[in-house]
């Protein structure tokens, strides 16, 4: 979800690009080929149509939220405190859902995209389906039902995936006894991974936590195979993103593709 009117946002992104061309040049110089020429192309174009549907569905975002929040149970008094709890609740909500994603095969076919790439790296974090604002919405109508103004929740959703843009790197090594506790560039990478081991395990957007509870943590044991278990679909960001649909009318579709 998006909130517009930031004045941060031309900083972010400049952050956010310098990240990036530093990430580049510490593959280049240590040997380690985690960027591709024609697939960081494909990640870029993928990122600007997404950038340009988000803008597209805020409005319909807001309203689905904004309709749950004229039934809302409780009266909150908007606070810090308030906020705080709103984002942990925000990232269990985004924990069952990204689960949901991977379990079942019409959300699967939305999210599949994400995991087509054959490379980690910071680019990665943005190959994410331009409908997927269509469904988002829904699995946060509770927390507006219970009383959650809908600007926080789009902010604390907005945070969350954030922070998952640092996840996407093979630059960071594991943090310690941070391990189990948050998502780590760590944590992520197994989610990424094809690997047998690695299928359907580290959901959590912000905490790992949930993952322990819910038994779906898996630390980095072996090295990471990027991608989905079919192999290669495409540089073409239009085939990327209709892929798992296309295979799910098909009758085709499949976890990890």
């Amino acid at each position: 979800m998006h909130v517009e009117g930031s004045p941060y946002r031309i900083w972010a992104a400049g952050v956010l690009l310098i990240l990036i061309v530093a990430e580049m040049v510490w593959s280049w110089r240590n040997d380690k080929k985690v960027y591709q020429v024609k697939e960081t192309l494909t990640n870029l174009g993928i990122m600007a149509g997404f950038q340009f549907t988000k803008v597209l569905f805020t409005g319909y975002q807001l309203a689905i939220l904004g309709w749950a929040y004229r039934y809302r149970l409780f009266d909150f008094e908007s606070s810090a405190g308030l906020f705080a709890i709103g984002f942990i609740v925000a990232d269990f909500t985004y924990y069952w859902f990204h689960r949901a994603s991977h379990a079942w095969k019409p959300l699967w076919a939305f999210h599949l995209i994400h995991h087509s790439s054959m490379w980690m790296n910071l680019t990665t974090s943005y190959r994410l389906n331009w409908f997927s604002a269509i469904v988002t919405p829904v699995f946060y109508l509770p927390m507006a039902l219970l009383g959650f103004p809908p600007l926080m929740i789009a902010l604390a959703v907005g945070l969350n995936l954030l922070y998952q843009f640092f996840m996407h790197t093979d630059a960071v090594g594991k943090l310690g006894v941070l391990e189990g506790v948050i998502d780590t560039p760590s944590a992520h990478r197994v989610h990424h991974g094809c690997n047998p081991i690695y299928i359907d395990r580290n959901f959590g957007g912000v905490l790992m936590v949930w993952d322990r509870i819910f038994g779906t943590y898996q630390p980095e044991t072996e090295k990471v195979r990027y991608g989905i278990t079919s192999g290669f679909v495409s540089h073409n960001p239009f085939v990327l993103v209709l892929h798992g649909f296309v295979d799910l009318f098909k009758g085709k579709m499949k976890y990890k593709g």
